[in-house]
């Protein structure tokens, strides 16, 4: 997949330096495979959760919550926003 935008990764782990290991662990498979459905999707990351448009990956044993848009035919993941789990459940990000 074409991961749209890495910078938003290196971004949060300057801020969560204990996430680097999840987070690029999780842009290593996810940039080096292509899904073409989420069932695809969640043979690699089975906690990954769809949650209206969006596709929800827990990160470092869901301390942290990735919220991405999954394109299946273009090919791209767009991350929209990397949240702690405290911030994730103020449901802001809907």
């Amino acid at each position: 997949m074409h991961i749209i935008s890495k910078k938003r990764i290196t971004d949060f782990i300057s801020k969560y330096p204990d996430s680097e290991s999840s987070l690029l662990g999780w842009y290593a498979i996810a940039n080096s495979e292509v899904f073409s459905d989420f069932n695809e999707l969640r043979n690699w990351f089975p906690n990954a959760d769809l949650v209206g448009r969006r596709t929800v990956f827990n990160i470092s044993g869901n301390k942290y919550r990735m919220i991405a848009r999954v394109n299946f035919v273009s090919k791209r993941l767009f991350i929209l926003d990397i949240l702690t789990h405290s911030e994730y459940s103020k449901n802001k990000w809907k």
